[in-house]
């Protein structure tokens, strides 16, 4: 006990006016993990009971004050590093930072706003369906190849299945209204593909359908290039390609110029100056048969693309598996 008091006299006199450098030099000697306190206390279990008892109290009282005294000393000498670069205060601050808008999301918003303005209308519908409204009513028999298991997710043991388009949804639009109708369907659709850099189980599609009296050719090329010169360019040039889709007759695919080498060729349109963007066609008279519609009196078009094709050649993305990877910078990169 004797020893401990002149310990505690010895020590805050040599703190009374130590320096920087000494105070850690006396706070190493006295509390170090080989330091004076922390002997006593191990060595403890060498005396009498009565007497461990007493040292032990005193030695931890002085440890304990030993400790707040270092932790005040370095508390009120520690001071804040000052830039001694000036600092224009009357600056903005900085702007956090936010999340980007996913690039698909920005392709399907594009979309939808253009064909908003030609008079378009957005509708709608469940991605789960029916045989029915995915295949039948879209003159699409039991023995067509996309009916194949390969191509199709089905519910077991019921009718029910994943959309493999947003077609559908042109049967149910038909449905509950009368012509004029001008319908865009932005949605997820699902087809059993294998993962590649242009292939995905899951992917999104825009499909529109425009249906009044005397609707001819003539409008579907009106208003599709009209949607490719907003969406790809005003220099953008569109042509038309027979093609083949139970839902349409004449049935087509559109091509763009392409938007890489502005037409004159190059390894992504392979060199023809073209780059196919969607299907298209004049409605199958034997889809009006399934809505209720008089095929001679009224007429229509149809048109369905991938969105992540769009968004693709829009952003320069060559494999579509970047859209669902959550890459931080290749989000925040595509989209300024």
């Amino acid at each position: 006990m004797h020893n401990i008091n002149e310990l505690k006299n010895e020590i805050f006199q040599l703190l009374e006016n130590a320096t920087k450098d000494e105070v850690e030099s006396l706070k190493i000697k006295y509390l170090g993990r080989k330091g004076i306190l922390p002997s006593i206390l191990r060595g403890l279990k060498d005396l009498p009971q009565e007497e461990r008892k007493k040292v032990g109290k005193e030695a931890n009282i002085l440890r304990k004050e030993l400790e707040d005294y270092f932790t005040k000393y370095y508390k009120a000498n520690t001071t804040i590093q000052k830039s001694s670069s000036f600092l224009d205060y009357s600056l903005p601050g900085r702007e956090p930072s936010i999340g980007s808008i996913h690039p698909l999301s920005k392709a399907m918003d594009e979309i939808i706003d253009i064909f908003t303005r030609l008079g378009f209308q957005i509708e709608y519908g469940p991605d789960i369906e029916t045989d029915y409204y995915n295949f039948e009513a879209l003159n699409i028999p039991k023995y067509h190849p996309s009916r194949d298991m390969q191509d199709t997710f089905y519910i077991e043991n019921s009718d029910l299945l994943l959309r493999t388009h947003t077609s559908p949804v042109q049967i149910r639009a038909m449905e509950k209204s009368k012509p004029p109708i001008r319908i865009i369907v932005p949605g997820r659709c699902y087809r059993k593909d294998e993962i590649d850099p242009s292939h995905s189980p899951v992917f999104h599609q825009i499909e529109g359908l425009y249906v009044d009296k005397d609707v001819s050719f003539a409008d579907l090329n009106g208003i599709l290039s009209a949607f490719a010169r907003d969406y790809f360019g005003t220099d953008t040039k569109t042509r038309f390609t027979p093609s083949y889709f139970p839902f349409t007759e004449p049935s087509l695919e559109m091509y763009v110029s392409c938007v890489f080498c502005e037409g004159k060729g190059c390894n992504v349109c392979k060199h023809t100056g073209w780059l196919e963007v969607l299907g298209c066609g004049l409605v199958n008279p034997k889809v009006f048969e399934y809505v209720g519609y008089d095929a001679n009196k009224y007429s229509g078009f149809a048109f369905g693309g991938g969105i992540e094709r769009f968004a693709m050649l829009k952003y320069g993305i060559n494999d579509m598996r970047l859209f669902f990877e959550n890459d931080i910078d290749f989000l925040k990169g595509i989209i300024k």
